[in-house]
Protein backbone atom coordinates (compact mmCIF):
# COMPACT_ATOMS: atom_id res chain seq x y z
CA UNK A 1 0.00 0.00 0.00
CA UNK A 2 1.68 3.42 -1.07
CA UNK A 3 1.47 6.18 1.62
CA UNK A 4 3.15 9.11 -0.30
CA UNK A 5 0.49 11.07 -2.50
CA UNK A 6 -2.86 10.31 -1.47
CA UNK A 7 -5.09 9.45 1.89
CA UNK A 8 -5.26 5.90 3.00
CA UNK A 9 -7.82 4.15 5.21
CA UNK A 10 -5.78 3.26 8.14
CA UNK A 11 -7.05 0.15 9.36
CA UNK A 12 -4.33 -1.09 11.87
CA UNK A 13 -2.08 -4.17 10.35
CA UNK A 14 -0.43 -4.82 13.84
CA UNK A 15 -2.48 -7.77 14.83
CA UNK A 16 -1.54 -9.10 11.26
CA UNK A 17 2.07 -8.34 11.38
CA UNK A 18 2.41 -9.67 14.77
CA UNK A 19 0.33 -12.19 14.76
CA UNK A 20 0.65 -14.97 18.06
CA UNK A 21 0.78 -18.64 17.39
CA UNK A 22 -2.07 -18.39 19.58
CA UNK A 23 -5.65 -18.85 17.99
CA UNK A 24 -7.40 -16.96 20.75
CA UNK A 25 -5.17 -13.69 19.37
CA UNK A 26 -6.69 -13.56 16.07
CA UNK A 27 -8.81 -10.53 15.71
CA UNK A 28 -10.06 -8.01 13.46
CA UNK A 29 -8.91 -4.39 12.80
CA UNK A 30 -10.68 -1.97 15.86
CA UNK A 31 -10.81 1.07 14.13
CA UNK A 32 -11.74 3.42 11.16
CA UNK A 33 -11.30 6.58 8.94
CA UNK A 34 -13.05 8.82 6.53
CA UNK A 35 -9.76 8.23 4.52
CA UNK A 36 -9.52 7.26 0.87
CA UNK A 37 -7.74 3.90 0.01
CA UNK A 38 -5.84 3.48 -3.25
CA UNK A 39 -4.20 -0.10 -4.08
CA UNK A 40 -0.82 -0.32 -4.43
CA UNK A 41 -0.06 -0.77 -8.21
CA UNK A 42 3.33 -3.33 -7.21
CA UNK A 43 0.77 -4.85 -5.07
CA UNK A 44 0.93 -8.57 -6.67
CA UNK A 45 -2.19 -9.65 -8.08
CA UNK A 46 -4.54 -12.98 -8.28
CA UNK A 47 -5.18 -11.96 -11.98
CA UNK A 48 -2.66 -10.37 -13.66
CA UNK A 49 -4.66 -6.98 -15.37
CA UNK A 50 -3.75 -3.89 -13.55
CA UNK A 51 -4.77 -0.55 -14.21
CA UNK A 52 -2.61 2.02 -12.81
CA UNK A 53 -3.86 5.07 -11.08
CA UNK A 54 -1.33 7.77 -10.31
CA UNK A 55 -2.08 10.31 -6.97
CA UNK A 56 -0.94 13.86 -7.93
CA UNK A 57 -0.56 15.78 -4.74
CA UNK A 58 -1.00 18.99 -6.61
CA UNK A 59 -4.01 18.21 -8.71
CA UNK A 60 -7.03 19.44 -6.94
CA UNK A 61 -10.87 18.23 -7.54
CA UNK A 62 -11.50 21.76 -9.52
CA UNK A 63 -8.33 21.22 -11.43
CA UNK A 64 -9.30 17.60 -12.16
CA UNK A 65 -13.14 19.10 -13.33
CA UNK A 66 -11.95 21.43 -15.46
CA UNK A 67 -9.40 19.37 -16.99
CA UNK A 68 -12.41 16.68 -17.77
CA UNK A 69 -14.40 19.38 -18.99
CA UNK A 70 -11.96 20.06 -21.41
CA UNK A 71 -11.80 16.41 -22.83
CA UNK A 72 -15.76 16.10 -22.45
CA UNK A 73 -16.95 16.18 -25.89
CA UNK A 74 -20.10 18.13 -24.87
CA UNK A 75 -17.93 20.73 -25.19
CA UNK A 76 -18.35 21.02 -29.33
CA UNK A 77 -22.15 21.77 -28.55
CA UNK A 78 -20.95 24.40 -26.85
CA UNK A 79 -18.62 25.97 -29.01
CA UNK A 80 -21.29 25.60 -31.45
CA UNK A 81 -23.93 27.13 -29.63
CA UNK A 82 -21.27 30.38 -28.88
CA UNK A 83 -21.28 30.38 -33.18
CA UNK A 84 -24.81 29.98 -33.35
CA UNK A 85 -25.56 33.46 -30.96
CA UNK A 86 -22.23 35.02 -32.67
CA UNK A 87 -23.91 34.59 -36.12
CA UNK A 88 -27.08 36.17 -34.77
CA UNK A 89 -25.60 38.85 -33.36
CA UNK A 90 -23.86 39.85 -36.81
CA UNK A 91 -27.23 39.26 -38.26
CA UNK A 92 -28.61 41.86 -35.90
CA UNK A 93 -25.75 44.52 -36.71
CA UNK A 94 -26.31 44.20 -40.75
CA UNK A 95 -27.78 47.11 -41.99
CA UNK A 96 -30.40 45.50 -43.96
CA UNK A 97 -32.66 42.83 -43.20
CA UNK A 98 -31.95 40.28 -46.28
CA UNK A 99 -28.89 40.07 -48.76
CA UNK A 100 -27.89 42.73 -51.42
CA UNK A 101 -28.71 41.80 -55.05
CA UNK A 102 -27.13 43.90 -57.68
CA UNK A 103 -29.04 43.06 -61.24
CA UNK A 104 -27.51 44.04 -64.95
CA UNK A 105 -29.17 44.02 -68.00
CA UNK A 106 -28.32 44.79 -71.76
CA UNK A 107 -30.09 44.30 -75.01
CA UNK A 108 -29.50 45.35 -78.58
CA UNK A 109 -31.23 44.06 -82.12
CA UNK A 110 -28.19 42.94 -83.77
CA UNK A 111 -29.85 39.94 -84.05
CA UNK A 112 -32.81 41.13 -85.61
CA UNK A 113 -33.43 44.38 -87.49
CA UNK A 114 -29.83 45.68 -87.06
CA UNK A 115 -30.64 49.42 -86.68
CA UNK A 116 -28.32 50.19 -83.85
CA UNK A 117 -30.89 50.27 -81.03
CA UNK A 118 -29.91 49.16 -77.28
CA UNK A 119 -31.13 49.20 -73.77
CA UNK A 120 -27.93 48.73 -70.24
CA UNK A 121 -29.76 48.62 -66.98
CA UNK A 122 -28.47 48.08 -63.68
CA UNK A 123 -30.65 47.46 -60.23
CA UNK A 124 -29.59 47.40 -56.86
CA UNK A 125 -32.18 45.78 -54.68
CA UNK A 126 -31.89 45.35 -51.00
CA UNK A 127 -34.25 43.75 -47.95
CA UNK A 128 -35.30 46.87 -45.29
CA UNK A 129 -35.37 46.06 -41.97
CA UNK A 130 -39.51 45.86 -40.88
CA UNK A 131 -40.30 48.16 -37.69
CA UNK A 132 -39.22 46.26 -34.64
CA UNK A 133 -37.46 43.47 -36.52
CA UNK A 134 -33.99 44.85 -36.23
CA UNK A 135 -34.86 45.13 -32.52
CA UNK A 136 -36.12 41.12 -32.34
CA UNK A 137 -32.62 40.05 -34.16
CA UNK A 138 -30.12 41.85 -31.37
CA UNK A 139 -32.46 40.19 -28.73
CA UNK A 140 -32.43 37.18 -30.04
CA UNK A 141 -28.72 37.22 -30.26
CA UNK A 142 -28.36 38.66 -26.65
CA UNK A 143 -30.49 35.68 -25.44
CA UNK A 144 -28.54 33.43 -27.72
CA UNK A 145 -24.90 34.17 -25.91
CA UNK A 146 -26.70 34.07 -22.86
CA UNK A 147 -28.29 30.69 -23.26
CA UNK A 148 -25.09 29.56 -24.23
CA UNK A 149 -23.68 30.85 -21.20
CA UNK A 150 -25.74 29.15 -19.05
CA UNK A 151 -25.42 25.88 -20.79
CA UNK A 152 -21.86 25.85 -20.36
CA UNK A 153 -22.19 26.10 -16.76
CA UNK A 154 -24.86 23.49 -16.84
CA UNK A 155 -22.49 21.19 -18.75
CA UNK A 156 -19.77 21.72 -16.23
CA UNK A 157 -22.25 20.74 -13.28
CA UNK A 158 -23.19 17.38 -15.75
CA UNK A 159 -19.59 16.65 -15.76
CA UNK A 160 -18.91 17.50 -11.83
CA UNK A 161 -21.50 14.55 -11.43
CA UNK A 162 -20.12 11.60 -13.47
CA UNK A 163 -16.80 12.52 -11.70
CA UNK A 164 -18.03 12.18 -8.37
CA UNK A 165 -19.85 9.07 -9.17
CA UNK A 166 -16.37 7.63 -10.95
CA UNK A 167 -14.29 8.33 -7.82
CA UNK A 168 -16.45 7.54 -5.27
CA UNK A 169 -17.22 4.18 -6.95
CA UNK A 170 -13.51 3.57 -7.36
CA UNK A 171 -12.96 4.92 -3.12
CA UNK A 172 -15.87 2.15 -2.33
CA UNK A 173 -13.82 -0.57 -4.88
CA UNK A 174 -10.54 0.16 -3.18
CA UNK A 175 -11.60 -0.23 0.58
CA UNK A 176 -13.96 -3.49 0.10
CA UNK A 177 -10.36 -4.65 -1.88
CA UNK A 178 -8.66 -3.55 1.28
CA UNK A 179 -11.12 -5.50 3.21
CA UNK A 180 -10.29 -8.53 1.29
CA UNK A 181 -7.05 -8.71 1.56
CA UNK A 182 -6.99 -8.49 5.41
CA UNK A 183 -9.90 -11.61 5.34
CA UNK A 184 -7.76 -13.49 3.25
CA UNK A 185 -4.40 -13.03 5.30
CA UNK A 186 -6.58 -13.18 8.26
CA UNK A 187 -8.00 -17.26 6.59
CA UNK A 188 -3.81 -17.50 5.69
CA UNK A 189 -2.64 -17.27 8.86
CA UNK A 190 -5.40 -19.34 10.98
CA UNK A 191 -4.54 -22.10 8.33
CA UNK A 192 -1.28 -22.26 8.91
CA UNK A 193 -1.79 -22.91 13.19
CA UNK A 194 -5.08 -25.32 12.09
CA UNK A 195 -2.42 -27.44 10.11
CA UNK A 196 0.13 -27.03 12.81
CA UNK A 197 -2.13 -28.31 15.76
CA UNK A 198 -3.27 -31.07 12.84
CA UNK A 199 -0.19 -32.24 13.11
CA UNK A 200 0.17 -32.14 16.62
CA UNK A 201 -3.28 -33.78 17.32
CA UNK A 202 -4.63 -31.59 18.65
CA UNK A 203 -7.37 -31.21 15.87
CA UNK A 204 -8.99 -33.14 13.68
CA UNK A 205 -8.37 -33.16 10.21
CA UNK A 206 -11.75 -32.40 8.90
CA UNK A 207 -10.58 -29.13 10.67
CA UNK A 208 -8.04 -28.83 8.30
CA UNK A 209 -10.06 -29.00 5.24
CA UNK A 210 -12.54 -26.46 6.43
CA UNK A 211 -9.51 -24.08 6.96
CA UNK A 212 -8.73 -24.68 3.35
CA UNK A 213 -11.93 -24.27 2.11
CA UNK A 214 -12.52 -20.81 4.15
CA UNK A 215 -9.00 -19.56 2.87
CA UNK A 216 -10.42 -20.61 -1.05
CA UNK A 217 -13.32 -18.60 -0.44
CA UNK A 218 -11.49 -15.54 1.01
CA UNK A 219 -9.03 -16.03 -2.21
CA UNK A 220 -12.46 -15.63 -4.89
CA UNK A 221 -13.77 -13.18 -3.39
CA UNK A 222 -10.19 -11.07 -3.34
CA UNK A 223 -10.21 -11.79 -7.04
CA UNK A 224 -13.56 -10.56 -7.83
CA UNK A 225 -12.42 -7.41 -5.52
CA UNK A 226 -9.15 -6.82 -7.60
CA UNK A 227 -11.54 -6.95 -11.01
CA UNK A 228 -14.23 -4.53 -9.47
CA UNK A 229 -11.40 -1.81 -8.70
CA UNK A 230 -9.83 -2.31 -12.14
CA UNK A 231 -13.18 -1.66 -13.74
CA UNK A 232 -14.08 1.62 -11.55
CA UNK A 233 -10.18 2.49 -12.33
CA UNK A 234 -11.30 2.00 -15.99
CA UNK A 235 -14.28 3.95 -15.78
CA UNK A 236 -12.56 6.55 -14.26
CA UNK A 237 -9.75 6.97 -16.61
CA UNK A 238 -12.01 6.82 -19.82
CA UNK A 239 -14.08 10.03 -18.14
CA UNK A 240 -10.92 12.00 -16.83
CA UNK A 241 -8.63 10.73 -20.13
CA UNK A 242 -6.69 10.59 -17.42
CA UNK A 243 -4.65 8.18 -14.69
CA UNK A 244 -4.07 10.92 -11.95
CA UNK A 245 -6.00 10.78 -9.23
CA UNK A 246 -6.57 14.44 -6.37
CA UNK A 247 -4.66 13.08 -3.54
CA UNK A 248 -8.14 14.36 -1.52
CA UNK A 249 -11.60 14.93 -2.79
CA UNK A 250 -13.39 14.92 0.68
CA UNK A 251 -15.98 17.78 0.19
CA UNK A 252 -17.76 19.80 2.65
CA UNK A 253 -21.96 19.37 3.11
CA UNK A 254 -23.58 22.24 1.33
CA UNK A 255 -25.46 24.87 3.67
CA UNK A 256 -27.86 25.11 0.71
CA UNK A 257 -31.56 22.82 1.62
CA UNK A 258 -33.58 23.61 -1.46
CA UNK A 259 -33.40 24.07 -5.01
CA UNK A 260 -32.41 27.49 -5.76
CA UNK A 261 -33.71 29.49 -8.53
CA UNK A 262 -29.98 30.19 -9.86
CA UNK A 263 -29.49 25.95 -9.72
CA UNK A 264 -27.05 25.79 -13.21
CA UNK A 265 -29.38 23.50 -14.68
CA UNK A 266 -32.42 25.91 -13.87
CA UNK A 267 -30.28 28.65 -15.14
CA UNK A 268 -29.87 26.79 -18.47
CA UNK A 269 -33.31 25.25 -19.13
CA UNK A 270 -34.48 29.33 -18.10
CA UNK A 271 -32.12 30.91 -20.50
CA UNK A 272 -33.01 28.32 -23.27
CA UNK A 273 -37.00 28.90 -22.73
CA UNK A 274 -36.06 33.33 -22.93
CA UNK A 275 -33.76 32.25 -26.36
CA UNK A 276 -37.23 30.64 -27.58
CA UNK A 277 -39.09 33.58 -26.85
CA UNK A 278 -37.10 35.91 -28.85
CA UNK A 279 -37.22 33.04 -31.58
CA UNK A 280 -41.08 33.75 -31.28
CA UNK A 281 -41.01 36.89 -31.93
CA UNK A 282 -38.68 37.16 -34.53
CA UNK A 283 -40.50 34.54 -36.34
CA UNK A 284 -43.52 36.99 -35.75
CA UNK A 285 -41.65 40.18 -37.68
CA UNK A 286 -39.68 38.17 -40.83
CA UNK A 287 -40.40 36.88 -43.48
CA UNK A 288 -37.31 35.64 -45.42
CA UNK A 289 -39.67 35.07 -49.11
CA UNK A 290 -42.15 38.41 -48.64
CA UNK A 291 -39.87 40.63 -47.09
CA UNK A 292 -40.51 44.20 -48.03
CA UNK A 293 -37.77 45.72 -50.69
CA UNK A 294 -36.66 48.64 -52.38
CA UNK A 295 -34.99 49.03 -55.69
CA UNK A 296 -32.74 51.14 -56.86
CA UNK A 297 -31.72 51.47 -60.94
CA UNK A 298 -30.20 52.93 -63.42
CA UNK A 299 -30.96 53.19 -67.55
CA UNK A 300 -29.48 53.90 -70.63
CA UNK A 301 -30.82 53.35 -74.12
CA UNK A 302 -30.87 54.08 -77.74
CA UNK A 303 -33.67 53.82 -80.21
CA UNK A 304 -31.16 53.90 -83.22
CA UNK A 305 -27.62 54.23 -84.72
CA UNK A 306 -26.37 57.35 -84.26
CA UNK A 307 -29.16 58.75 -81.70
CA UNK A 308 -28.30 60.24 -78.67
CA UNK A 309 -28.21 57.59 -75.53
CA UNK A 310 -31.57 58.42 -72.96
CA UNK A 311 -30.30 57.98 -69.68
CA UNK A 312 -32.64 57.56 -66.66
CA UNK A 313 -32.91 56.18 -62.65
CA UNK A 314 -35.63 54.74 -61.45
CA UNK A 315 -36.54 53.70 -57.34
CA UNK A 316 -39.32 51.50 -56.58
CA UNK A 317 -40.35 49.93 -53.28
CA UNK A 318 -42.06 45.77 -52.94
CA UNK A 319 -44.51 45.55 -50.54
CA UNK A 320 -46.40 41.74 -50.04
CA UNK A 321 -49.37 41.87 -48.76
CA UNK A 322 -50.91 38.77 -46.94
CA UNK A 323 -47.37 36.95 -45.89
CA UNK A 324 -49.21 36.14 -42.51
CA UNK A 325 -50.78 33.54 -44.05
CA UNK A 326 -47.48 31.89 -44.94
CA UNK A 327 -45.68 32.79 -41.50
CA UNK A 328 -48.15 31.08 -39.89
CA UNK A 329 -46.71 27.71 -40.16
CA UNK A 330 -43.43 29.15 -38.98
CA UNK A 331 -44.74 30.73 -36.08
CA UNK A 332 -46.80 27.90 -34.97
CA UNK A 333 -43.52 25.98 -35.35
CA UNK A 334 -41.25 28.55 -32.92
CA UNK A 335 -44.34 28.34 -30.13
CA UNK A 336 -44.05 24.78 -30.40
CA UNK A 337 -40.60 24.33 -29.88
CA UNK A 338 -41.13 27.19 -27.02
CA UNK A 339 -44.00 25.29 -25.23
CA UNK A 340 -41.17 21.70 -25.43
CA UNK A 341 -38.71 23.48 -23.42
CA UNK A 342 -41.42 24.86 -20.99
CA UNK A 343 -42.58 21.29 -20.56
CA UNK A 344 -39.27 20.52 -19.90
CA UNK A 345 -38.77 23.02 -17.17
CA UNK A 346 -41.58 21.84 -15.49
CA UNK A 347 -40.21 18.08 -15.85
CA UNK A 348 -36.62 19.10 -14.54
CA UNK A 349 -37.96 21.02 -11.51
CA UNK A 350 -39.36 18.10 -10.52
CA UNK A 351 -36.33 15.63 -11.07
CA UNK A 352 -34.58 18.42 -9.28
CA UNK A 353 -36.53 17.92 -6.32
CA UNK A 354 -37.09 14.21 -5.74
CA UNK A 355 -32.95 14.20 -6.57
CA UNK A 356 -32.43 16.70 -3.74
CA UNK A 357 -35.13 14.70 -1.42
CA UNK A 358 -33.36 11.52 -2.11
CA UNK A 359 -30.40 13.04 -1.26
CA UNK A 360 -31.16 14.21 1.73
CA UNK A 361 -32.52 10.97 2.84
CA UNK A 362 -29.71 8.90 1.58
CA UNK A 363 -27.31 11.07 3.86
CA UNK A 364 -29.55 10.50 7.19
CA UNK A 365 -29.80 6.70 6.60
CA UNK A 366 -26.29 6.66 6.11
CA UNK A 367 -25.48 8.87 9.09
CA UNK A 368 -27.96 6.23 11.19
CA UNK A 369 -26.62 2.83 9.48
CA UNK A 370 -22.92 4.41 10.35
CA UNK A 371 -23.56 4.94 13.55
CA UNK A 372 -25.24 1.49 14.03
CA UNK A 373 -22.21 -0.81 12.13
CA UNK A 374 -19.80 1.16 14.76
CA UNK A 375 -21.66 -0.11 17.42
CA UNK A 376 -21.99 -3.50 16.03
CA UNK A 377 -18.40 -3.80 15.40
CA UNK A 378 -17.57 -3.09 18.87
CA UNK A 379 -20.18 -5.91 20.06
CA UNK A 380 -19.05 -8.09 16.91
CA UNK A 381 -15.05 -7.46 18.30
CA UNK A 382 -16.00 -8.45 22.02
CA UNK A 383 -17.65 -11.68 21.03
CA UNK A 384 -15.43 -12.97 18.78
CA UNK A 385 -12.18 -12.74 21.44
CA UNK A 386 -15.14 -14.56 23.86
CA UNK A 387 -15.15 -17.11 21.35
CA UNK A 388 -11.67 -17.70 20.59
CA UNK A 389 -11.09 -18.18 24.61
CA UNK A 390 -13.79 -20.90 24.27
CA UNK A 391 -12.00 -22.37 21.25
CA UNK A 392 -9.17 -22.60 22.88
CA UNK A 393 -10.41 -23.95 25.56
CA UNK A 394 -12.45 -26.49 23.47
CA UNK A 395 -16.04 -25.50 24.49
CA UNK A 396 -16.27 -24.74 20.95
CA UNK A 397 -15.41 -26.01 17.43
CA UNK A 398 -13.69 -24.47 14.53
CA UNK A 399 -16.35 -24.29 12.86
CA UNK A 400 -18.41 -22.01 15.09
CA UNK A 401 -15.09 -19.85 15.75
CA UNK A 402 -15.03 -18.99 11.74
CA UNK A 403 -18.22 -18.46 12.17
CA UNK A 404 -17.91 -15.44 14.66
CA UNK A 405 -14.98 -14.34 12.91
CA UNK A 406 -17.19 -13.91 9.75
CA UNK A 407 -19.33 -11.91 11.14
CA UNK A 408 -17.28 -9.75 12.94
CA UNK A 409 -15.01 -8.82 10.04
CA UNK A 410 -18.24 -8.06 8.12
CA UNK A 411 -18.78 -6.15 11.07
CA UNK A 412 -15.75 -4.06 10.28
CA UNK A 413 -15.97 -4.46 6.68
CA UNK A 414 -19.67 -2.36 7.07
CA UNK A 415 -18.24 -0.02 9.38
CA UNK A 416 -15.52 0.77 7.31
CA UNK A 417 -17.84 1.27 3.70
CA UNK A 418 -19.86 3.50 5.64
CA UNK A 419 -17.48 6.05 6.67
CA UNK A 420 -16.79 5.69 2.49
CA UNK A 421 -20.86 5.97 1.91
CA UNK A 422 -21.38 9.45 4.26
CA UNK A 423 -18.33 10.77 2.10
CA UNK A 424 -19.64 10.14 -1.07
CA UNK A 425 -23.55 10.73 0.06
CA UNK A 426 -22.38 14.16 1.22
CA UNK A 427 -20.86 14.73 -2.68
CA UNK A 428 -24.00 13.65 -3.70
CA UNK A 429 -26.03 16.29 -1.72
CA UNK A 430 -23.70 18.86 -2.94
CA UNK A 431 -24.46 17.48 -6.48
CA UNK A 432 -28.20 17.96 -5.78
CA UNK A 433 -28.39 21.15 -5.03
CA UNK A 434 -26.20 22.27 -7.72
CA UNK A 435 -22.52 23.13 -6.05
CA UNK A 436 -19.72 22.59 -7.85
CA UNK A 437 -16.37 20.75 -6.47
Amino acid sequence: MTVSGHITYCLPMVWLAVFPCRAENISPPNTLSLSIPIMADEQKLLVEHLDPIEIDPALTLPQLLEETLQKYPDRLINEALMQQAEAWQMRGDSWFAGSTVLAMDYADDRMANDSGSRDASANLEFTVWLWGQRDAAQQLAYESHQSASKQSVAVRLEVAKLLREALWTMALAENRLQQAQINLDISAQLLRKVERRVELGDLPRADLLLAESEHLQNKTLLAQAEAEVMHSRKSYASLTQTTRLPATYLEQQSNLQAIQPDHPFLAAINALIAKQQASVEWAKTTDTVNQPKVFLGGKTSRSQRGAEDMQSASVGVLIPFGHSTYDAPEIAAANLELNHVMAQREHLLRQLEKGLHEAEHALEVTKAELAIARQMKDIAEQHFKMMQISFEAGEINLLDLLKVQARSLEAVRNANEQEVKLQRNIALYNQAVGVMP
